[in-house]
């Protein structure tokens, strides 16, 4: 079986032998496929295949280093591959503060890191190495709008101005509590194939929910209704005369399923209104905590289409309009437009010596561009204060227990505002 791969994290030891590297003893040998091992367990291969996914080591083992570029390149080859192979020892070095516990290492998300990381670690000699920092330059690239996109957003404003567009295209967002046990009672009559009109299934919800919520209406939960329509969750049928009737496409029959149609529409209401929220703050505004994190991040990545890079320039550009641009980050546009224009899907497509050295330079100016724009001007800080606090919760509604009885059983893990000041925050 092929051995697991590493984690980001591991990045300085060989994850083989488990070793620091070395420049003398260990040096570490990166394949075309994008894993990095040392040259003393490079050399105990029984088969020239990566010891994590197979891939097939195509060049001699003893050609791999260096000297091998300047023995086998053109001369005009060898100059890109230089200014490639500089650009990556530059970004590289925005890892090495993280690694030894400086301060330094929080100018990088861990998501930009993880996505470095996979840039260091593409092989350059090999074809199937230049065709992967390609793809990793375009995706740093468009992981540093998404950052700089999510520094110019107030993050005290980010929920309403959410909750904002939900609003603007007909749904509702109840609270994480509340949202929940909606979704549980739609799915409660309608798992079985039942077909209802939205009036019936409405007044159903209603009726079930009002004990527990009384302040759940017909017009919420109407909205609640809109937004699985809206995210294609029903089979309608149209009656002449008559209400149509609404009916649980079979894919989402299960709680996980339609929770995730539901997680993913809303998302896609502020992809289309210009947000972009982190995977913890999705997390905390949609479920009241950062344990979900992982699942809004794989919803994300699953909307994202190889329009939305250039999309989020644009948007970039926007923001960049509405703050005077005091970091001067217009400069950047048309590097990020080039870094947009790389085929994500151009699998097994060399690309040119001269087309890498401009990926690589282009994502080296935008990532510097970054850092130099979170030590003056980030709102990072801010933020991971504001995040830190795993019992801060996004409160739209009066807590109920505390309302009719005087206290509360769930103390500050309680999805529902407390006071006043909880709920306007």
């Amino acid at each position: 079986m092929p051995i697991q791969a590493p984690q980001w994290t591991e990045f300085l030891s060989c994850p083989v032998c488990c070793h620091e590297f070395a420049a003398q003893l260990r040096p570490p040998i990166s394949l075309g496929c994008g894993h990095t091992i040392c040259r003393t367990c490079l050399g105990t291969l029984h088969r020239k295949q990566c010891p994590f996914d197979q891939t097939t080591i195509t060049t001699d083992l003893d050609n791999l280093p260096i000297n091998y570029v300047s023995a086998c390149l053109r001369p005009e080859d060898l100059q890109c591959y230089n200014v490639a192979k500089k650009c990556i020892e530059e970004l590289a070095l925005y890892l090495k503060p993280f690694s030894s516990g400086g301060s330094a290492g929080n100018l990088l998300s861990r998501p930009m890191q993880r996505k470095l990381v996979t840039l260091v670690n593409c092989q350059l000699i090999e074809d199937e190495g230049r065709s992967r920092a390609l793809r990793a330059a375009r995706s740093l690239g468009e992981r540093t709008v998404t950052e700089l996109i999510l520094q110019h957003q107030n993050p005290q404003q980010l929920s309403a101005n959410l909750w904002a567009a939900v609003r603007a295209r007909g749904c509702q967002f109840l609270g994480p509590a509340m949202q929940e046990e909606v979704l549980k009672l739609i799915l409660l009559a309608l798992e079985d194939g039942s077909a209802l009109s939205r009036k019936v299934l409405v007044m159903f919800v209603v009726q079930r929910l009002e004990p527990q919520f009384p302040q759940a209406s017909k017009t919420s939960i109407g909205h609640v209704v809109q937004l699985l329509y809206r995210a294609s969750c029903f089979k309608v049928s149209k009656r002449d005369g008559d209400s149509s009737l609404m009916q649980l496409k079979e894919e989402f029959r299960t709680y996980e399923a339609l929770r995730r149609e539901h997680d993913a529409q809303i998302v896609q209401i502020a992809t289309e209104a210009g947000l972009r929220i982190a995977p913890d703050q999705w997390s905390a505004l949609l479920y009241g905590d950062t344990a979900h994190k992982s699942h809004m991040q794989s919803i994300i990545d699953k909307l994202q289409t190889p329009q939305s890079f250039a999309q989020s320039v644009q948007e970039l550009v926007l923001a960049l309009q509405r703050t005077g641009d005091p970091a001067n980050l217009s400069g950047l546009r048309a590097h990020l437009k080039s870094l947009a224009a790389i085929d994500p899907t151009a699998e097994g497509i060399v690309p040119a010596w001269q087309e890498v050295a401009e990926a690589l330079e282009a994502v080296r100016q935008v990532v510097v561009g970054l850092v130099e724009f979170v030590q003056h001007y980030g709102n990072r800080k801010l933020q991971e204060t504001t995040h830190s606090n795993h019992n801060t919760k996004y409160k739209i509604s009066m807590c109920r227990d505390l309302t009719q009885r005087g206290t509360c059983p769930r103390g500050t893990n309680c999805t529902f505002a407390h006071s006043e000041e909880e709920l306007e925050k």
